[in-house]
């Protein structure tokens, strides 16, 4: 099975602050958001696409690496051997918000089974936004801080990168993307995803 390719993100769609950023159709969520900044409107909704790749036609790892909200350095290579579940987020997204109690559910359960979870916290150009959505939900696992998209676009192009926020993505043991979720996700949702990859011995 071969992961689809990303698709184009309509013109219409795009933020014209972060033009840059958007080109690569690195999206946003949907347009229910209730946040007060104009920047965030017209936004791309995730499609509720679930795409799964099988291990023989997974990509090569995904080098990643930036600086959490408390500034210290993280890398996706820190949790080799582990599965990761990344998931981006906006403190300006509804749907964010509504899945992040779940999120944090699962990672708590999963911890023991070896299985961490990361955040990649995007255009919050306000660094306390991003900060108090963190305490508000009471997350635990880190987030990369990423204002302006430039993490998100570190992504090879033709591998299953971010398309909408919130986007999901589940990494093998070995460091490579074998789910993406364009769409928020239950406890239940992620559990199910996630348990095949948990369930594979490298």
């Amino acid at each position: 099975m071969r992961p689809r390719l990303t698709r184009r993100t309509p013109a219409r769609t795009l933020i014209a602050a972060l033009a840059a950023a958007s080109a690569l159709a690195l999206a946003g969520c949907s347009t229910a958001s209730t946040s007060s900044d104009s920047s965030h409107t017209n936004i791309v909704q995730g499609t509720g696409e679930v795409t799964t790749v099988a291990a023989a036609d997974r990509k090569a790892p995904v080098s990643l690496s930036g600086t959490d909200l408390d500034g210290k350095t993280i890398s996706l290579a820190d949790y080799k051997g582990k599965v990761v579940v990344l998931n981006v987020w906006g403190s300006w997204c509804s749907p964010c918000r509504a899945e992040a109690g779940d999120l944090e559910s699962v990672y708590k359960a999963t911890q023991a089974q070896g299985v961490q979870f990361l955040g990649i916290d995007t255009r919050d150009l306000q660094l306390p936004a991003a900060q108090s959505f963190v305490s508000d939900h009471g997350l635990t696992y880190p987030s990369l801080y990423d204002p302006d998209g430039e993490l998100l676009l570190k992504f090879p192009p033709g591998t299953l990168n971010p398309q909408a926020i919130p986007t999901t993505l589940v990494f093998d043991r070995q460091g490579r993307i074998a789910v993406r979720a364009l769409e928020p996700l239950s406890s239940d949702d992620l559990n199910k995803i996630l348990a095949p990859v948990l369930a594979e011995k490298s």
